[in-house]
């Protein structure tokens, strides 16, 4: 078996005129031009896709994630990594993401869209691998040590009562564990809707809260003391991802959690945060690293004695699928994040795809990624 094609689609699939505000609370009148158009494009969904098929008829569906610049995805495997790719036997999945990492290594591309790019080829020959052997992902990585996913749904607010209420919301749709989205607001602020949530949706719900590394090392820890009487379960991505170092002192001033790593995209770059002792909990997302990559970071992690928690943020129905059969296999598994406000829209793509049920995912049996492209949509939307 050979591979004969890959393929990048860029897309972007705009929200339904009836969809629900993502910021609770926003007056977007009030916004300055510079946030309306982040709103624009926290509202559409943007990513990258792949698709690979063989010299058998079988095809791959990946996802490369950027939900800004899904072009630069495109262009990267286009110009650079397609070509190392064609003609070889897709069962080669490690040595092709070797052979791709080390051909511009020496030029400084360790991280950023390069990486991601590699990541839409990997899962998308994971899935075809899978069609192959008729077999799902989760047994192609080491075989299933859970059945069912605890996830969390994240949720953007910047007013504590609409906050509150949308919290409360996701709790009647089943979710035991929620995520407040808190970007670019005071401590105080942050605080103050905390403090709402947590008292409108009681002490039995998990709630976390991400800081978008939105403040200096002093503020997070005045903010993790805050969550900290309030019961949270964690703090997340507190402070600027190039120091770990800071964060590391933030995780020793606190007992609440600190979850971070979304950005960290190789194994090399982990370990820093790890012999840091930077975090408590790590995220990787799956559709930046690959599930290859992956695999070994939550192996390191696993060697540190730190829990794992992939992070799927503006990721597509592909990355989550991705997702879900990762976190099947890995023995310090936490919990997996959803965006369950914008999972029909992202998922538009599909005719198959995984949906929490009481705020679980079950993990499918299907062959591969456990989710179906409709190829005739994806074009539709291509950019």
């Amino acid at each position: 078996m050979k591979i004969t094609s890959v393929e990048a689609i860029a897309i972007c699939i705009d929200p339904d005129a009836d969809s629900p505000m993502l910021v609770a609370g926003e007056d977007a009148a009030r916004l300055s031009e510079i946030e309306q158009t982040r709103r624009r494009n926290l509202a559409r969904h943007q990513t990258c896709l792949v698709r690979i098929e063989t010299d058998t008829g079988l095809v791959g569906w990946g996802e490369g994630q950027e939900s800004v610049a899904p072009r630069v995805i495109k262009t990267v495997i286009d110009d650079v990594c397609a070509p190392m790719v064609i003609g070889r036997n897709p069962f080669d999945i490690e040595a092709i993401w070797n052979t791709q990492y080390q051909f511009v290594r020496e030029a400084g591309h360790l991280t950023g869209y390069y990486i991601d790019a590699l990541a839409g080829i990997n899962l998308a020959l994971f899935d075809l691998i899978g069609k192959a052997t008729d077999q799902p992902v989760y047994r192609l990585l080491g075989g299933q040590t859970r059945d069912r996913l605890w996830a969390y749904a994240g949720f953007g607010g910047r007013d504590p009562d609409a906050t509150a209420e949308v919290a409360a919301e996701h709790v009647a749709a089943g979710f035991s564990a929620l995520k407040l989205h808190c970007s670019r607001l005071s401590v105080a602020q942050c605080a103050e809707i905390a403090r709402a949530v947590r008292s409108r949706v009681g002490d039995d719900v998990a709630l976390m809260l991400d800081a978008h590394i939105g403040f200096n090392v002093s503020e997070a820890i005045q903010l993790g003391r805050v969550l900290e009487d309030l019961n949270f379960h964690w703090l997340e991505s507190p402070t600027a991802p190039e120091d770990p170092y800071g964060s590391a002192d933030i995780a020793r001033a606190l007992d609440v959690q600190i979850a971070s790593g979304e950005w960290l995209r190789t194994s090399w770059q982990w370990r820093e945060f790890l012999e840091a002792h930077a975090l408590d909990v790590a995220m990787p997302d799956i559709s930046r690293s690959g599930l290859t990559e992956s695999k070994r970071i939550a192996q390191l992690c696993d060697t540190y004695n730190i829990p794992v928690s992939p992070h799927v943020g503006r990721g597509g129905t592909i990355a989550l699928a991705a997702t879900i059969q990762f976190a099947a296999t890995i023995p310090n598994f936490q919990i997996i994040e959803h965006m369950h406000q914008v999972h029909e829209q992202r998922s538009k793509i599909c005719t198959e795809y995984p949906s929490p049920v009481d705020g679980y995912f079950e993990v499918p049996d299907r062959p591969g990624l456990g989710m179906t492209i409709d190829e005739d949509v994806v074009r539709g939307y291509a950019i």
